[in-house]
């Protein structure tokens, strides 16, 4: 298959790219459900769940297309002339389903939306939509926030009031925010008075490893270092490095031969949405890091971005070839329990621990913020298709790992 075609994010989400039968069958429930409900007086929900790179966003993608094809030629009751919408709170990847949109017949861009958006205009027209899907709905924001222009208490418990039915899709562990925490119980406590169904997706669609480096990646992003066996099937390359310019050599390499490959970090370096470059230094390396990207090409697809490091803001949610993590300062080995932990006092985003009155617990808390740096830790080392390397900036926690 082409190469050029594979790294581009608009065929990953292309809503015309083949389903297993995992996510067929997911497809085909969704499409009963939305069939039994869609004539309903009350509004019903569909939640998928499913851990970074098991295929969700494919399925919604695909999904969604049918909706349009089929609203839109009028001619397949009761879907025909349905008002649907499609919302992602991700700006990168609503630029690559907007995208998408303006290349098939049947998707508009307008089609696509952020939520924050399309409750505002809601609450002007009142206008109730037949089916919402939400993409990335674990970063739906749980509690007021005026920088998003949402005054509500829950992003969710606003779009069901104005959707007939809504599809979305779940990963606990890829919650990266307070103002946007939740969990499943949470979750549960607002689809509970709907009728509802779930789907959970178990198959590792993104990264081509074998089960034990996922376990590994699990295991490390709850606290644990395991051995790895060197049995590892070796068309996936993972490495830990010593060097993080040694690392960013590599991915260079990677990145001339098969594309689509670069250096991402979690928090603490300088970090300032002002619009100047700041800077991650780590020995001989320097690179600048963006946590927001301006222009309308996906950052993980602009050519120049080889010569930058990428965050949770650019890359979730995306296909990389080959990924170097940066395990920033507030990854730390614990000596104690032979473990990783977080350092909160070298968080550097503030934007990640935005105060909020029901989350008042200092011990709770504590627990909450250090597992949002684990699950942004999460998102990062779950980017590789074909390789994963790592190289953590503190010596301690740098030695660890060389032993695995």
């Amino acid at each position: 298959m082409n190469s050029t075609k594979v790294n581009d994010a608009r065929y990953k989400l292309s809503p015309f790219k083949h389903l297993t039968a995992e996510q067929l069958n997911l497809k085909n429930k969704i499409m009963t459900f939305i069939s039994a409900h869609i004539n309903k007086s009350n509004p019903a929900i569909f939640t998928i769940y499913g851990e970074a790179g098991t295929g969700k966003s494919v399925v919604l993608s695909q999904i969604f297309n049918d909706l349009q094809t089929v609203s839109r030629s009028g001619s397949e009751k009761p879907l025909a002339k349905t008002k649907n919408i499609f919302l992602v709170n991700h700006p990168e990847i609503l630029k690559i389903y907007q995208e998408i949109a303006g290349e098939q017949p049947n998707l508009y861009k307008k089609d696509f939306d952020r939520p924050t958006t399309f409750i505002n205009r809601r609450h002007k027209d009142q206008v109730i939509y037949d089916i919402t899907v939400i993409d990335e709905a674990h970063l739906l924001l749980s509690r007021p926030d005026r920088y998003n222009n949402f005054d509500q208490q829950n992003q969710l418990a606003e779009i069901i009031k104005y959707s007939k039915i809504v599809i979305l899709v779940f990963d606990e562990n890829q919650v990266l925010k307070t103002k946007s925490y939740w969990d499943r119980q949470r979750l549960n406590q607002i689809v509970q008075i709907y009728p509802h169904e779930n789907y959970v997706l178990h198959d590792q669609f993104r990264m081509q490893v074998d089960s034990q480096l996922i376990t590994w990646i699990d295991d490390f992003t709850h606290g644990k270092i395991d051995s790895l066996s060197k049995q590892r099937a070796n068309h996936f390359d993972f490495r830990v490095m010593n060097d993080a310019n040694d690392m960013y050599q590599l991915i260079k390499k990677q990145n001339q031969k098969f594309g689509l490959s670069r250096i991402v970090s979690t928090t603490g370096y300088p970090s300032k949405l002002d619009g100047g470059k700041h800077y991650i230094v780590e020995g001989n390396f320097k690179l600048p890091w963006d946590q927001y990207n301006y222009s309308r090409q996906a950052w993980a697809e602009k050519p120049e971005t080889i010569n930058e490091v990428g965050s949770i803001y650019t890359v979730q949610g995306f296909d990389l070839n080959y990924v170097g993590v940066i395990l920033g300062p507030p990854i730390e080995y614990d000596p104690r329990t032979d473990g990783v932990t977080v350092n909160l006092d070298k968080v550097t985003d503030s934007e990640i621990f935005k105060k909020r009155a029901d989350l008042s617990d200092p011990v709770e808390l504590t627990k909450i913020k250090k597992r949002l740096i684990m699950n942004t830790l999460n998102v990062l080392l779950k980017r590789g298709v074909h390789g994963l390397y790592i190289y953590a900036s503190q010596p301690a926690l740098r030695k660890r790992l060389a032993q695995i």
